[in-house]
């Protein structure tokens, strides 16, 4: 080999790559053309090898193809492959393993394919180099022999350790994506070095790195050594020209800090190691935070990610709410592009949208589709004069101007005669994820008249009664399925699910401005509204905790005091439909034996209490809630023997209750599903209800009265099957008049 022979060369890549890697190799001034998946073919001198090893992003290898033949048998195999002049290739003490693949030929022993070339090679080495000894102790000359459909390809790889190989690994965490596939992302995208990039699931920074050094031009394979720097003829005086020549070529700084990270600490710190050997750690901005805490202000930008990968083995329950929350945190980033490399089989339909386009990939060989999103164009506008302000504030003035905005010398001119603000950047084309349509302002606005006009209403009706906790609105406008209850200086809004025109990034930023709305429109401070979400149970579910934050909050019902929590559950901790219900309660209590069955957070012990209960007992199987309804007694000044608090199953309680103790007053306010990991089976109202009250009876006095209440709109009550005094259904005369929903629940009193 020597600097002035031209080669027939391949670069290999991974599959879907080539059209890149071909953009690659022109921009190296290399004409180039896509041969079989996964190869890009060109031509070129020893400076070629030397310059694409060191430059391609995307390119996994780069190959001297010495010949190229048909192999319908091993014969045809080892006399053309000891036919080609090996000794022009390869010195004397050259060492040439050889590697083999079969794919769709005659021959199909890779073994034995490799060792017929290999003794092809020997025999023409020795008549080349005329001796009999090969010792193999010099370069590495790696020799591949390629069957495909019966024709062979033999190839020797000029780069070693693959291309993917940087060198800033010092850690692999995370699960992370190849470097050439993590540049071919950042390639694929809109992404420029001037403008915001974001990855929430950096794991060890792969595609921030790969990002930072395209922004700053540095050579991908600047770090490494290649095999064909140790062969014979390659001028080392080459290699270093064309390392100076790149270290020139380095851009300073990026323009934009680049910002990552990930919810796991150790891969954070990992990734940072990494970017500092990489030399752009000054260019990414790592932190530890989950992907639901990620934000910008900046207005245009791209968000390019690896998503976690889902199980092979089965369902993964919280992978699966990872994905789910996907559309709410996009809806913070409406003019932002978005790109996300995932394996997973129905994302679209998670997110909401199809993709703008879709790209199939592999990240080794995990097969993984790049779905990509694009915002609208952000374009720099004329600016304003001086005394009249921007209809848009100037936001990310850095951004490059495209060729239709730049002005002529003569129109400068006349514009610098007048007073000019500073431009402003404006987007024009739909929003990725997340843009609202007038319907919704108009919404909003509608949300807004009726608030206002429902506080007006009832501004004296709570005061009368000593209620500081009551419902304001509840879906009152049937596009805007939303239920608002005041407490005290707080809303609580809960969200019903319901069919909508909306994806879920647009309705995640529809809830938003409903929460801001109602917040305004009843001049609540933004940190005291919190929004839930109520959507259908199906399939035997029930909600689940939902928060940590574990904020409670004192409020006001009946001269008592309550503590509610309104971030951390779906339910406060005061049932507000019940407040008819516990003044009944109360009338009844004095001096009577008070039983309160799944008692939640106690509210109804509280008025029992408060009613001169002698006696009041407390049953619930969750700890937290018997926890909470201690907390709500002693508020209240009820504490020691006389109020009891029992953590158990119903079930469990009754069947081993002690003969002899009788109650008076019983309330039992069952949830229409329950299922808990301390019990053997779960609660359905419909199924165990009736008998519950069976084994129930025995425990109340002749004249003892219950309150059974459910929320089961569909409950089936077979009152023949107890033998009672009586059974009325009081459900309309419980149902507070703050309410509009007069089935929120069915009650009924049942007298021994």
């Amino acid at each position: 080999m020597n600097s002035e022979t031209t080669f027939d060369l391949i670069a290999t890549c991974g599959f879907g790559l080539e059209a890149i890697l071909r953009r690659e190799l022109q921009a190296l001034g290399l004409e180039a053309a896509v041969g079989e998946p996964g190869r890009v073919n060109f031509c070129g001198d020893l400076a070629a090898v030397v310059q694409t090893n060191l430059w391609l992003r995307t390119s996994d290898r780069v190959l001297i193809r010495v010949a190229e033949f048909p192999a319908p048998d091993f014969d045809a195999l080892f006399e053309t492959v000891r036919d080609l002049p090996w000794g022009q290739w390869l010195p004397a003490d050259g060492c040439f393993p050889v590697t083999g693949r079969s794919i769709k030929s005659q021959l199909s022993s890779v073994p034995a394919i490799q060792r017929s070339v290999k003794r092809a090679i020997v025999d023409a080495m020795q008549r080349d180099h005329q001796t009999m000894s090969l010792e193999e102790t010099g370069a590495l000359y790696k020799v591949d022999a390629a069957l495909v459909k019966d024709h062979a390809t033999i190839t020797i790889d000029t780069t070693g350790r693959s291309l993917h190989r940087r060198g800033y690994h010092s850690t692999v965490a995370g699960g992370p994506v190849k470097e050439t596939l993590a540049a071919a992302l950042v390639m694929l995208s809109y992404w420029r070095a001037d403008r915001p990039l974001l990855d929430p699931f950096c794991a060890s920074g792969t595609i921030p790195i790969e990002a930072a050094r395209i922004g700053r031009n540095i050579a991908p394979g600047i770090l490494r050594d290649f095999a064909y720097q140790e062969w014979t003829g390659v001028d080392s005086d080459l290699w270093q020209d064309t390392i100076s020549q790149a270290n020139a070529a380095v851009i300073p700084e990026l323009g934009e800090r680049i910002l990552a990270s990930d919810s796991d600490p150790k891969v954070v710190r990992a990734a940072r190691e990494n970017a500092a050997i990489a030399g752009v750690d000054k260019d990414i901005h790592f932190d530890v935070k989950p992907v639901s805490g990620v934000s910008s202000k900046r207005r245009f930008g791209s968000l390019i990610t690896h998503l976690p990968s889902p199980r092979a083995t089965g369902p993964d329950r919280e992978l699966d709410e990872l994905y789910r929350s996907l559309p709410g945190i996009l809806a913070h980033f409406p003019t932002w592009s978005h790109y996300f490399l995932t394996s997973h089989p129905k994302f679209e339909a998670i997110v909401g949208r199809q993709a703008d386009r879709r790209r199939k990939l592999y990240n080794g060989r995990d097969q993984c589709t790049y779905f990509q999103f694009h915002g609208p164009k952000p374009v720099v506008g004329e600016g304003k004069p001086a005394s009249e302000p921007a209809v848009q504030p100037a936001v990310d003035t850095d951004q490059v101007p495209s060729e239709a905005d730049v002005v002529s010398d003569e129109q400068s001119l006349q514009r610098a005669e007048k007073p000019v603000a500073k431009p402003y950047v404006h987007a024009v084309g739909q929003a990725a994820f997340g843009a609202l349509t007038d319907k919704a302002m108009e919404q909003a606005e509608l949300f807004a008249v009726r608030l206002r006009k429902r506080q007006k209403h009832l501004r004296r009706w709570p005061t009368k009664r000593g209620i500081t906790c009551f419902r304001l609105y509840e879906r009152d406008i049937p596009e805007i399925p939303l239920v608002v209850d005041r407490y005290e200086d707080h809303l609580h809004i809960t969200e019903y699910e319901r069919p909508h025109d909306r994806d879920p990034a647009q309705h995640e930023n529809w809830l938003e401005l409903m929460a801001r709305t109602a917040g305004e429109a009843l001049e609540i401070p933004k940190g005291n509204v919190f929004l839930k979400r109520r959507s259908r149970l199906r399939d035997n579910t029930q909600y689940e905790k939902i928060d940590q934050t574990n904020h409670r909050l004192e409020v006001h019902e009946g001269g008592l005091k309550f503590l509610v929590n309104l971030a951390d559950y779906v339910d406060t901790g005061l049932f507000l439909d019940h407040r008819v219900t516990r003044g009944m309660v109360r009338e009844l209590a004095e001096g009577k034996n008070f039983l309160n069955l799944f008692a939640y957070t106690g509210s109804f012990s509280v008025y029992a209490a408060a009613g001169g209960a002698k006696r009041t007992t407390t049953v619930d199987l969750s700890r937290n809630y018997l926890k909470w309804a201690e907390d709500n007694l002693k508020r209240n000044g009820f504490s020691g023997d006389a109020h009891r608090l029992v953590a158990s199953d119903i079930e469990t309680f009754i069947n081993e209750h002690p003969p002899g103790e009788m109650y008076d007053l019983v309330v039992l306010d069952p949830p229409t599903y329950s299922r808990s990991k301390r019990t053997e089976k779960d609660w359905d109202v419909q199924r165990e209800a009736v008998p519950l009250l069976q084994s129930l009876l025995p425990l109340v006095r002749k004249g003892g009265v219950i309150f059974f209440s459910c929320n089961f709109r569909r409950f089936k009550f077979d009152t023949e099957a107890l033998a009672v005094g009586e059974i009325h259904e009081i459900s309309k005369q419980t149902v507070p008049e703050d309410f509009r929903n007069r089935r929120i629940h069915r009650c009924w009193r049942i007298v021994k």
